[in-house]
């Protein structure tokens, strides 16, 4: 039993929570803190442990995972008054699944090193299905000597965990893969409004699709259009999935390290541009496939 010791977890919202609860289903006992006191009531009815700061966590768990939503909220869980740096013990491991800047990651890392302990950024894919169902794919960047450690922990709440070397590696892979997804997102969209407007019917050219080259995530397993496929956030007026809000987020941390690795994205800066845009127009709270109703709507382009 001496491998379930508690485990810190921070940040309780659509990810957190899934991810938090498989932790509990290995029997890891959790010392809990989120900013909305709601959000842990769950898990203090449950009989874990609730406190008021990341410090507290720290100061009670040496294996800590936070799930926050950007790099100002990681930031202030980390470096704040009363963040976890205020109380963490040497030789702690601290695993940040947030998405968010690699840069900052790698500023934190430092922050963390100088008080003994160890940091690693473990951004995640598969989105809240995937975290409930404990298939998340996390990839993993720090010191390779401590990616055992981590993978213990990470692989109660994943299927697939990819060390990809050091610390900031893993949000890059997390941001590229992303960057593509939204692509092929708005690829899918425009495909498949064209087609419904050649008279195909959505379904017979989803199957031809998928059985062409022009196959891909989004249209064979996350199909856009209401009506083609059952259990997709299409079918349900867009709710739930992945927030077209956090998708832009996504976006911008693209377009921050395009800028600053002189990298060029044309696709992705338009990616980026169409997504703010649908933010802008009321579709903040919907999944991001909703980029099909968008388009569908904007006869102006």
């Amino acid at each position: 039993m001496a491998s379930k010791t508690p485990v810190g977890f921070i940040g309780l919202g659509n990810m957190g929570n899934p991810m938090a609860k498989n932790l509990m289903k290995h029997g890891y006992p959790l010392i809990i803190y989120d900013v909305f006191p709601d959000a842990c009531k769950e898990f203090q009815d449950a009989g874990e442990q609730v406190v008021s700061s990341p410090a507290d966590v720290a100061e009670k768990a040496d294996r800590i995972i936070t799930m926050l939503p950007t790099s100002i909220n990681a930031i202030e869980a980390y470096s704040g008054a009363n963040g976890i740096l205020k109380k963490v013990k040497k030789g702690s491991l601290l695993i940040d699944s947030s998405t968010i800047d690699p840069a900052v990651s790698k500023e934190l890392a430092k922050e963390v090193e100088k008080m003994g302990a160890v940091f690693m950024d473990a951004p995640v894919s598969g989105g809240v299905g995937a975290a409930r169902s404990g298939n998340l794919t996390f990839m993993v960047g720090g010191v390779e000597d401590e990616f055992a450690a981590a993978q213990e922990l990470l692989g109660c709440m994943g299927s697939n965990v990819v060390y990809c070397g050091a610390v900031g590696t893993g949000q890059a892979a997390k941001i590229c893969n992303n960057m593509l997804l939204a692509i092929s997102m708005i690829g899918t969209a425009e495909t498949m409004n064209l087609g419904i407007r050649l008279g195909l019917d959505p379904k017979l050219l989803a199957k031809i699709l998928n059985m062409s080259s022009g196959r891909c995530w989004s249209s064979d397993t996350y199909n856009p259009v209401p009506g083609v496929m059952d259990g997709v956030p299409s079918a349900n007026n867009y709710q739930g999935g992945f927030g077209a809000t956090l998708m832009a987020k996504d976006l911008g941390l693209a377009q921050d390290s395009a800028t600053s690795t002189k990298s060029p994205i044309l696709l992705g800066s338009q990616a980026h541009q169409i997504y703010r845009m649908m933010c802008a127009k009321g579709y903040s709270k919907k999944d991001f496939s909703s980029v099909f109703q968008f388009l569908r709507e904007e006869e102006s382009f």
